[in-house]
């Protein structure tokens, strides 16, 4: 009798364990969902490869096209598709002499591969075992991340040889990314 009483309290203590953790799990995923809800929206595809090669006006950019819209390289959503405001023109201090020194991203690219930043800071962070770099010249323009938290996807650039793009999905900006392995 005393084993069969043992047992009952085991499984009652058991399945109230269970019950909180699928109360808890339910809680974050519904956080999650609500996260998830303000993120900007994903672009299909990356950039289309530029029609003109001209260097972008000297001194400081500005990004902002509309009122209230970030001033830095961001993704506008339109009727017609996606415009990736800042990548109309070529920029100089994206060229490198040495194009894929640490071979090629393989780990998917667009709105099908979502990553979540995993650590470190611009000039070196990481996500799924994949390391990358901030551009230089771009690491003013991801002020703001969160790199330890945020979702970014990686898009291939057509027009600047050996960097890819990554979108960061919570404030619908990005830049442009080297892979380091």
């Amino acid at each position: 009798m005393i084993r069969v009483s043992k047992s009952r309290s085991m499984i009652r203590m058991l399945l109230a364990g269970c019950v909180a953790l699928a109360f808890s799990v339910g809680t974050q995923q519904a956080s999650a969902g609500q996260e998830h809800a303000q993120a900007r929206p994903i672009p299909r595809h990356g950039p289309s490869p530029r029609r003109d090669n001209s260097p972008a006006p000297e001194g400081q950019r500005n990004f902002a096209d509309q009122p209230g819209h970030p001033n830095v390289p961001h993704v506008d959503r339109t009727p017609k598709g996606d415009v990736w405001v800042g990548h109309e023109h070529a920029d100089a201090s994206l060229h490198l002499d040495h194009p894929w020194e640490h071979g090629h991203f393989r780990g998917g690219f667009g709105p099908r591969h979502v990553w979540l930043l995993a650590g470190g800071g611009p000039s070196r962070f990481w996500f799924g075992g994949f390391y990358f770099s901030v551009a230089p010249a771009e690491i003013a323009y991801c002020d703001g991340w969160n790199w330890t938290g945020d979702q970014i996807v990686i898009y291939e650039d057509p027009d600047d040889i050996g960097w890819y793009l990554a979108y960061n999905v919570r404030l619908g900006t990005y830049v442009h990314v080297m892979f380091l392995g």
